[in-house]
């Protein structure tokens, strides 16, 4: 078998695993071997995204037969899935200019109600996926399974599966969709074994590269099981670009070397819109990608943009803890210009959570908002970066004085001790900086504007790969809401860079330093299952045994309630 038909087959074979996986939620009827012309492929399965109560965006790739530039394809949305009882219709054209992926926004449709959808061409159909529109007024529950970081090469995808197991109606993707590396790039050392080498093999920079990569993504049975069954609402982090990317740069590109970061973004973001099942707010500016979705009078969800619009260039932690540089270094960080949205943002989000009358008020986004503050005696003895055994085990020591001094009563404490704990002579810091501990002023713009206009807020948030749970609070200790992050889908968290530390005495030193800190798991991938009442917002932390196995076990490892 020629290698092009082996691949073929693959993609094919894969396919059918997730239909059998999604209890017949992808199946496709095909047409004939009769028939007169070969038909256009349907490998990467069916999406829909973006809800709203009375339409959703349907997607699916048509790659072409006979080389053809442009497939007509015929989309319908069903009450049932014999398509007997067809609600809306229509035509859409899968291009080559649109790497043959092709969306269109069904309407018509009712609120709150699942459908199934499917695209046709000619005889031969897609699988068949099934969505839900938004719901109206009046709805008791929502249920949304939460998503972040899903790095192929560093393991399977089972948590896109599980959620679908676990009831999920929406899923929310807060980014790191895909990774940019090479194929022997980050967490890529088990990816020969796994059988998921990244492909292409070189760092994603190019149009043809990002369609390449997602491609890639999109051929994965759990992945294509989560898009066949929930509508998703998504938005981009930096690995749809590069790491720790901002608004002119990223750590990740070299300029010159590697192109031009503006092409490199244009490149990355088309792909982006290419191939997620979002409506795309403003054609001539893709990065506006923030938006809203009222879930009836229970939630609203505001999506925002961290990364592209407003973010300016992060300031580096060795630089705050050195004493050379520390006094330069928070000057930038403290500075009242220092901008995470941006302005034009941040005026649509105040006036959109000042419009809705919704009883929460739900930001999805893609980095950790709670304070993450370590004392810089901890930081400047713990280095995430450094594994080295030695240099562990001074961190160790660094976190036991800090946490024996907390925990001995004020007029017990040497000398030593009070200075420990004196934030004039032993500050505190975020120990990651490219959060929103790294624009303290822009979160407490945006925390106080929640408080004024007395909304209650939950945050969601990804990006660490772990699992949070922290209160959201101003500078002066007032309590805003609260934040929910879930875990990465298969990328490896902080039980890798702190392999010294056994995962649960690492989750108890970040309790025990943190005070605004309530849970976390820093060692298991997942997600995290939502669920909105007029009465509570639950964080449901659902974890998998392995994403280095086809063969896992699921666990709910956590809950949290946060009443209204």
């Amino acid at each position: 078998m020629a290698i092009s038909n082996r691949r073929s087959f693959i993609i094919r074979v894969a396919s059918a695993s997730a239909a059998v996986a999604a209890g017949g939620l992808l199946s496709a009827c095909g047409g004939g071997d009769d028939d007169a012309s070969p038909s256009a492929r349907f490998d990467f399965g069916v999406a829909s995204g973006d809800p709203l109560a009375d339409r959703v965006v349907l997607w699916t790739h048509a790659a072409p037969a006979n080389g053809q530039s442009t497939v007509s394809l015929t989309w319908e949305v069903a009450r049932d899935a014999g398509f007997t009882q067809v609600v809306s219709s229509g035509q859409v054209q899968a291009t080559a200019a649109a790497g043959f992926t092709a969306k269109v926004d069904a309407t018509g449709l009712s609120a709150g109600q699942s459908y199934h959808f499917r695209f046709r061409e000619g005889r031969n159909n897609s699988p068949v996926g099934r969505t839900r529109t938004l719901p109206a007024s009046g709805v008791g529950s929502v249920k949304m399974a939460v998503f972040s970081c899903a790095n192929y090469p560093a393991g399977f995808f089972h948590a896109y599966s599980e959620a679908v197991n676990q009831g999920a109606e929406y899923a929310v993707h807060l980014g790191d969709y895909i990774y940019e590396y090479p194929a022997n790039g980050y967490a890529s050392q088990d990816a020969v074994a796994l059988g998921r080498v990244s492909s292409p093999a070189n760092e994603c920079l190019t149009l043809a590269d990002y369609r390449a990569r997602y491609a890639q993504y999109r051929s994965d049975p759990d992945l294509k099981r989560m898009h066949a069954s929930l509508p998703l609402i998504a938005v981009w982090d930096d690995h749809e670009i590069a790491n720790d990317a901002y608004v002119t740069g990223a750590e990740n590109h070299t300029e010159g070397a590697e192109g031009a970061f503006t092409d490199r973004v244009a490149a990355a973001l088309k792909v982006w819109h290419e191939w997620m099942p979002v409506r795309t707010p403003d054609m001539t500016d893709l990065r506006k990608i923030y938006r809203s979705f009222d879930f009836g009078n229970l939630l609203s969800l505001h999506m925002l943009e961290t990364r592209l619009l407003g973010r300016d260039q992060g300031v580096e932690l060795p630089s705050l803890v050195n004493p050379a540089t520390q006094a330069a270094a928070l000057a930038s960080l403290t500075s009242a210009s220092r901008q995470m949205l941006g302005g034009v943002q941040q005026a649509w989000l105040q006036q959109q959570m000042a419009a809705s009358s919704a009883t929460w008020q739900v930001l999805g986004q893609q980095v950790l908002m709670a304070r993450m503050a370590f004392p810089v005696s901890i930081l400047q003895a713990l280095d995430p970066s450094n594994t080295d055994p030695a240099a562990q085990a001074a961190g160790l020591q660094a976190i036991t004085d800090y946490l024996t001094a907390k925990a001995t009563p004020p007029g017990s404490r040497t000398p030593t001790q009070q200075s420990l704990l004196d934030p004039a002579l032993n500050p505190q810091l975020g120990y990651n900086v490219d959060a929103w501990d790294g624009y303290p002023v822009a979160r407490e713009v945006l925390l106080g504007t929640a408080n004024t206009l007395g909304k209650r807020l939950v945050t969601l948030a990804g990006d660490t790969h772990n699992a949070w749970h922290s209160d959201l609070t101003l500078l002066n200790g007032t309590k805003v809401g609260e934040e929910f992050a879930t875990p990465g889908v298969s990328s490896p968290g902080l039980e890798e860079y702190l392999s010294a530390i056994p995962p649960a005495n690492a989750a108890s030193i970040f309790t025990g330093v943190i005070d605004t800190l309530n849970y976390a798991d820093t060692a298991r991938r997942g997600f995290l299952l939502m669920t909105f009442t007029p009465t509570t917002a639950t964080g449901d932390w659902w974890f998998v045994s392995t994403v280095k196995s086809r063969s896992y076990t699921a666990v709910l490892g956590h809950s949290a309630v946060f009443n209204a």
